[in-house]
């Protein structure tokens, strides 16, 4: 993978630098604000942008505001957040255009470097990943809550691991159910939300978009 860094602390900055870089991936550049981020995503064209939130000057949401511009300018590029903060006020905002190529984990909860490298992956290649506790969040803002109630514990379950971009095998394995199972949770979630078949859009994506957006 080809990766910008946006990090205005130093030790994490260089270390994701240097860790990336160990496995073998070509880190472009690692910068401390937003305009040094946008200046390497045009001059170097990365596949993924890894933001912090908190980004000089104010170190509030600089971050966050510079991932939905990137989404909206730069639609090939990934969009992985990195924070210790869930901002929810933001999140619909930046699934807006829909989950593909977006990413926001919890710096704190990410204790395996291979699953960081391997959410990063996804979203570099078009995927989601998102904190299982971002989408717990997320679930309790969500204008949706009525329908909530139509979906089964397992369904919600389920509709959580897909919005952390997981696949049906990985989603069988993460709450030990066969395989068939999950497809006949996942046919459910799609006929709750009225998602017929089609070839022109992602029910995953769309069943994911449907239930996070504000």
């Amino acid at each position: 993978m080809r990766v910008v860094i946006a990090e205005d602390s130093a030790i994490l900055r260089e270390g994701l630098a240097q860790l990336l870089a160990m496995r073998g991936h070509e880190v472009l550049a690692a910068v401390v604000d937003v305009p040094s981020l946008f200046e390497a995503v045009a001059v170097r064209a990365p596949d993924v942008a890894i933001v912090d939130i908190r980004l000089p000057p104010s170190h509030t949401d600089e971050g966050l505001r510079a991932a939905i511009r990137l989404r909206r300018e730069c639609p090939g590029v990934g969009v992985l957040i990195f924070s210790q903060y869930v901002e929810t006020a933001f999140v619909a905002e930046l699934l807006a255009g829909g989950s593909e190529g977006v990413g926001y984990l919890l710096k704190e909860r990410v204790v395996q470097l291979d699953d960081f490298v391997d959410a990063l992956h996804r979203v570099a290649a078009g995927g989601t990943a998102l904190d299982p506790q971002v989408v717990t969040q997320m679930f309790g803002r969500s204008r949706h809550r009525e329908l909530l109630a139509e979906f089964t514990p397992r369904e919600r379950e389920v509709l959580a691991l897909m919005a952390q971009g997981r696949s049906n095998t990985a989603i069988a394995t993460s709450i030990r159910v066969t395989e068939r199972a999950v497809e006949k949770h996942v046919s459910n979630i799609f006929g709750k939300f009225d998602l017929p078949p089609s070839d022109a859009d992602h029910r995953r994506v769309l069943a994911v978009i449907r239930y996070l957006q504000n």
